[in-house]
């Protein structure tokens, strides 16, 4: 085991936004580049059981993104023992993650701990849902409880956001999913979407949202805009035999070298306007 107390730990990585031509995000960040940086910073890691990637792995939906994404990752979890899994989220393409990576709805078990990989992405929007198929699908797994319980994952955190876009774009009905949850043996639920670090208790349940690699947002902008700098993180999630998560948040500084920019340089500011505009096209029927 790799966490001191017998238990289950986890490299949880998020929002890579990865390009199939390595474009720039925004016209401004290698986002190869930067999930490179993350990889290095955590590489002082001294042993790592699973590298959990939790949605928008790919910004282009290409078959190349996901290729480089495993080029990437699955070497890096290799050399340490550990597996590799993947979330779908709302940027990403079903094709192309289909074809990479396979499907997006995944049980597997490491260390006595189950995890439960679910698809919260709606083809063509940025919000998510978990429909009934699936809510059916994980209340059937968790009928029957793991030795170490479960960990759920998926892209949108079934948890208020804390910007005026990304509240758009929110998991719909999330406390559907937490009823399901809190009924089995559900230990934490670990999401990204929302593109910096943070940690909500839902239900008796840690919700882990991973910072963002492409970006981060800024979650003091003012009310109704949406504003995100250069910058990159990633989680540390310690889950021990008993007992709650425990969650490192990291961050894989950019000095602005090689033509990278230096951490906080703003990506955009959308005024409230423009995220009411974003919101109409990309959130749920109004």
């Amino acid at each position: 085991m790799t966490d001191a107390s017998g238990g289950l730990r986890i490299l949880h990585l998020s929002d890579t936004h990865l390009f199939g031509d390595r474009t720039l995000h925004y016209g401004v960040v290698d986002t190869t580049a930067a999930l490179r940086r993350v990889l290095q910073v955590a590489g002082e890691l001294q042993a790592v059981d699973l590298v959990i990637a939790s949605g928008d792995l790919s910004d282009d939906g290409s078959e190349a993104s996901y290729r480089t994404l495993r080029e990437l990752l699955e070497p890096w979890a290799a050399a340490r023992g550990a597996r590799v899994v993947y979330a779908m989220g709302n940027h990403d393409g079903a094709h192309g993650y289909r074809a990479v990576l396979g499907d997006p709805w995944r049980v597997l078990e490491a260390n006595g701990t189950r995890i439960v990989v679910l698809d919260s992405s709606v083809p063509g929007h940025g919000h998510g849902e978990v429909g009934d198929v699936q809510l059916e699908r994980l209340r059937g797994i968790l009928a029957q409880r793991a030795p170490r319980g479960t960990v759920v994952v998926l892209h949108h955190p079934p948890t208020p956001a804390s910007s005026a876009l990304l509240r758009a774009l929110e998991l719909q009905h999330p406390e559907r999913l937490l009823e399901v949850c809190a009924a089995g043996d559900v230990r934490a639920i670990l999401a990204g979407h929302y593109h910096h670090a943070f940690v909500a208790i839902e239900q008796g349940i840690p919700v882990i949202v991973a910072p963002g690699i492409a970006n981060t947002t800024d979650p003091l902008v003012p009310a109704g805009r949406e504003r995100a700098v250069t910058g990159s993180g990633f989680a540390v999630v310690d889950v021990p035999e008993h007992g709650m998560p425990r969650v490192a948040f990291v961050t894989a500084p950019s000095a602005g070298g090689d033509g990278a920019p230096a951490d906080g340089a703003e990506l955009f500011d959308l005024s409230p306007d423009e995220v009411d505009r974003i919101a109409e096209i990309a959130g749920p029927a109004r």
